[in-house]
């Protein structure tokens, strides 16, 4: 068994609890509080003056299967041969090798959601893991957790210009619908084989990678940062009757009213890098912000490696600097994220039967450029110590 003693412990879901203790076991947190009972042999961290959270969490990554100082031969994570390819797995295209990872989880992330970007229409699944292993099989905590897709001006960039639908964003919403209504279709005559024994079950690997969709298992995960692709995605959504994460939605805080009326997670970012494409120009911290404060449940995402992961909590500090209430900052990179990709069952906050999954902060890194992890626990083990 471990103990972790002392510091402010932020459990995410329960409040603060200045001077507390974490008692792990078996990989899962065991007990929350002060004053604990310890068995005999229990090993001791002190986190003394620290601040102890959460493992950190990017719910919009490419990460592993974009790798890091490698060029073309580790960019796996745009297959933008066809606008449409909903059976690629994300899971397929990650290394656990990438030395990136270790830098990343130095700082303090500890699990992120990694698949194919945004060059596609329909680009294939996102899977959830932790960053800490050798084999992919191991790290996942969930596969699938989304679909990609992806609205507006990336798509059709890269097929237009290759002479290809789609050329216009009329094509890329219609592509999409085509795919759905094909895929909606392909379940009805799933179902009504595997009612009749008598009818032969059909197979297509692009709309059986859509079923989990189609039966609101998984959300459609939907890149969009203008007004007019974040109205279009949640327009196709409401038509199919699907689930969805909005991603990016760059210009989310000029259509709040719409947000709230969809009522789905928005992952918001990455909001530090420079607006060198049209679709961001109006791109600004303010916006987490003033979503969260509307009442949505809002993510900080880095789409590292757009802007690199590791500073996620930079970027939740300068949230906080443009508006963003802290408490908002620190749910917007654990218990939010969790919640989007449907794995708060097992990280995303401090509490008995979750995974142990920990931070101990010699400072506030929402607060202090200069604070960095003390220890990293993964699964209850200290995988970080400086």
């Amino acid at each position: 068994m471990k103990l972790i003693r002392g510091g402010l412990v932020k459990t995410i879901g329960k409040g603060d609890l200045e001077g507390g203790e974490i008692l792990v076991d078996g990989g899962k947190i065991v007990a929350v509080g002060k004053g604990l009972t310890v068995p005999e042999g229990t090993e001791v961290f002190d986190a003394s003056g620290c601040l102890v959270t959460p493992g950190l969490i990017d719910a919009h990554t490419h990460i592993g299967i974009h790798e890091s100082a490698v060029g073309w031969e580790g960019d796996d994570h745009s297959e933008d041969v066809k606008p449409i390819t909903p059976d690629l797995r994300g899971i397929d295209g990650f290394n656990p090798r990438d030395p990136f990872l270790k830098t990343v989880l130095a700082a303090g992330i500890t699990t992120t959601a990694i698949g194919p970007g945004s060059g596609n229409v329909v680009g294939g699944t996102f899977c959830a893991l932790k960053l800490y292993g050798d084999c992919v099989e191991d790290m996942v905590i969930r596969d699938p957790v989304a679909m990609k897709c992806a609205l507006g001006e990336n798509p059709k960039r890269i097929h237009g210009r290759r002479g290809r639908s789609p050329v216009t964003r009329m094509s890329v919403a219609a592509l999409l619908r085509d795919l759905l209504m094909k895929a909606k279709r392909y379940l009805a005559e799933v179902e009504e084989a595997e009612k009749d024994s008598s009818k032969k079950r059909p197979y297509d690997s692009e709309l059986e990678a859509m079923l989990p969709v189609m039966r609101r298992e998984i959300p459609l995960k939907i890149h969009a940062h203008r007004t007019d692709d974040i109205l279009t995605a949640l327009r196709i959504v409401r038509e199919f009757q699907l689930k969805a994460t909005m991603e990016h939605v760059t210009e989310g805080h000029l259509i709040v009213d719409r947000l709230l009326a969809a009522n789905f997670p928005v992952l918001v970012g990455p909001s530090f890098s420079g607006k060198y494409k049209f679709e961001l120009a109006n791109k600004s911290f303010i916006t987490p912000g003033i979503l969260s404060k509307a009442g949505l449940e809002v993510s900080i995402i880095s789409d590292s490696p757009v802007t690199s992961v590791e500073y996620l909590p930079l970027y939740a500090g300068l949230a906080m600097k443009h508006g963003m209430p802290e408490e908002h900052a620190w749910r917007a990179i654990t218990l939010n994220p969790a919640r989007a990709l449907g794995i708060d069952d097992r990280v995303g906050s401090l509490e008995p039967g979750k995974d142990a999954d920990i931070v101990v902060f010699d400072s506030n890194p929402l607060r202090c450029l200069q604070a960095r992890p003390k220890y990293v626990f993964v699964n209850g083990e200290c995988v970080v110590s400086q």
